[in-house]
């Protein structure tokens, strides 16, 4: 797709810190090196500037609300056993939670960043299987659960849709959010795919295998408009996971990098179109080209440059 670069919105709200990217194993599945790629990937399009948002440097205690405290500690003090950080699926290192940590903070100043001026991008975030009590598929903390309760605590909000798009479905912010009845929780994920044991989202639907573009684009509207016009939220928290690309290393979906730009295009305008602030965050997407994962990430801010 063709893009005019001069028609893109420079003062789009972008958040990121330094420390989300560090010295990883570069054959890792996850792809740590992703999080600067995308940042710089953002600089060539021209959109990185005064815009830029860095969250402060996290430690356990903001995650206090949402997390069981001894689990927290735990992690951040590399006291985990071992089956609990294979569960986890990442080598602990200190670098490792300090980008943990902070994170949820860059998430949650995405969001306060998308009340003000209706749009914002985080450069990372959608930690959606992390639990109360414990870390897994990559996912330590949950900065969905934790942006979302903060700001209604806070009484910046009254009530937050969380939009899922990931391949996977959200089961750690489904069962975190149980019985929240200010945030709602959607997921439309792949439904023979990671986490094997779902726990209820208040909204899940679950994709055959191989999903085209056509279908999944119809569902995705149909699902958000109703959802918005339903449970008028105040925000949307929306994962942007490019998983569900036809050729993503964990993904079983068939859509293509055209049907990527259409969805995140879809999701933000409808959002815009009701009047409605939207966070973004870029949840998953596996690859062994680490250059052309960024490119996919970036799809989410380019689309909301473009509004």
């Amino acid at each position: 797709m063709y893009i005019n670069r001069q028609s893109l919105n420079t003062s789009l709200p972008l958040v990121y810190h330094p420390n989300y990217s560090f010295s990883f194993d570069p054959n890792h599945r996850f792809v740590m090196s992703k999080f600067a790629n995308l940042y710089q990937q953002v600089r060539a399009m021209g959109l990185i500037g005064d815009n830029v948002y860095q969250p402060e440097l996290g430690s356990p205690e903001p995650l206090e609300t949402v997390h069981c405290d001894t689990y927290l500690w735990d992690l951040w003090r590399n006291q985990l056993d071992a089956k609990s950080m294979r569960r986890i699926g990442l080598p602990w290192s200190e670098q490792l939670m300090a980008r943990t940590f902070t994170a949820p903070l860059g998430t949650l100043k995405t969001a306060e960043l998308a009340l003000q001026t209706g749009v914002a991008c985080h450069l990372a975030g959608g930690t959606h299987h992390a639990h109360y009590d414990f870390g897994s598929g990559y996912c330590m903390v949950n900065d969905l659960v934790f942006t979302s309760t903060t700001l209604i605590a806070q009484g910046k909000v009254n009530n937050v849709l969380i939009f899922d798009l990931d391949v996977h479905q959200g089961d750690g912010t489904a069962a975190m959010l149980k019985h929240n009845p200010y945030v709602f929780t959607c997921s439309i994920h792949c439904e023979k795919n990671f986490p094997f044991r779902k726990h209820n989202s208040d909204l899940d639907i679950g994709l055959a295998n191989n999903l085209k573009d056509a279908d999944y684009l119809h569902i995705v509207e149909d699902t958000l408009t109703g959802l918005l016009e339903d449970v008028n939220p105040d925000l949307v928290l929306y994962d942007a996971g490019v998983d569900i690309w036809e050729h993503d290393g964990l993904g079983k979906l068939d859509i293509s990098w055209r049907g990527l730009e259409q969805r995140d295009a879809l999701v933000l305008k409808t959002c815009q179109q009701a009047g409605i602030p939207v966070a973004t965050v870029i949840g998953g997407g596996y690859d062994k080209d680490h250059l052309r994962l960024a490119q996919r990430h970036a799809i989410v801010v380019e689309q909301a440059a473009l509004l």
